[in-house]
């Protein structure tokens, strides 16, 4: 019995030796990818640590280093060094966006072209093609479009309505000729609620304990229906003594007669 159990023993170790000597699986192409991008977010927190204090952080970055990193990376994908990606891209509304200026700048360094027509304070036409295409697109923004979306009331088309069609026009143009270089971050800043460099939307108020646990709000109470209407009737030869209408004495009275029928005579 012994001698069994040293034998399963010492099977058992074999074959224990053998699976620790199993060659490690070959990484996927995938998880290649994805430790590579873990180490340079890893980096890029770090990056982000250092700068979230500084005034080369835009104002809707600051002490945000979660946010600052996520916008490295995203530069990174769109070809931008992190310094030159602070400088490109706003958090509006919890969106990223790439400021006007900085996403022509990635559609022309794709080998587009975009070129500025005509621009004033009421319209702006700017023309744009795909590399190695001959057809043009033209994209043009009037102030009257702007009016018809409700955009002139912001404050940043009162000061500068010249500046905000321009990167109205830029946002549509790009889209249209060259979404693919943009990588998912197709809208300027701009665009955003009408904002420009980061401008910050006022944030909501959070809500508080005492507004989580209060009751909720009875309804009003329905109005009380008003009393029906008495019917007074005073016939020519009797009245009630109270005037008040008797329905059933009406339908049982003789002095309403049902309908006459066809060939009654009556």
């Amino acid at each position: 019995m012994t001698h069994e159990i040293a034998t399963r023993d010492e099977q058992h170790a074999v074959a224990t030796q053998q699976t620790n000597n199993l060659p490690a699986p070959t990484p996927t192409e995938g998880t290649t990818a994805l430790m590579a991008w873990a180490q340079e977010a890893s980096l890029a927190y770090d990056m982000a640590q250092k700068l979230a204090a500084t005034s080369f952080v835009p104002q809707s970055l600051r002490g945000k280093p979660g946010d600052i990193a996520a916008a490295i990376l995203a530069g990174s994908e769109l070809g931008m060094k992190p310094m030159a990606t602070l400088k490109s891209i706003d958090i509006i509304q919890g969106t990223p966006a790439l400021r006007a200026h900085a996403m022509r700048a990635i559609v022309q360094r794709q080998g587009h072209d975009i070129e500025l027509v005509e621009s004033d304070d009421t319209h702006c036409i700017m023309r744009g093609r795909r590399k190695d295409s001959e057809t043009w697109q033209t994209v043009e923004w009037t102030i009257d479009r702007a009016q018809l979306m409700g955009l002139l009331s912001k404050d940043q088309w009162k000061k500068n309505p010249k500046g905000m069609l321009v990167a109205r026009t830029t946002g549509e143009l790009s889209r249209l000729i060259a979404s693919d270089a943009l990588h998912g971050m197709a809208y300027v800043s701009e665009e955003l609620e009408g904002t420009v460099h980061g401008e910050i939307a006022q944030p909501r108020a959070p809500l508080s304990v005492a507004a989580l646990t209060a009751p909720a709000a009875l309804p009003e109470p329905a109005p009380t229906p008003a009393a029906e209407e008495s019917h007074q009737v005073t016939r020519d030869d009797q009245a009630p003594a109270d005037g008040i209408w008797d329905a059933d004495a009406a339908e049982d009275s003789v002095d309403w007669p049902e309908t006459a029928q066809p060939g009654s005579g009556n």
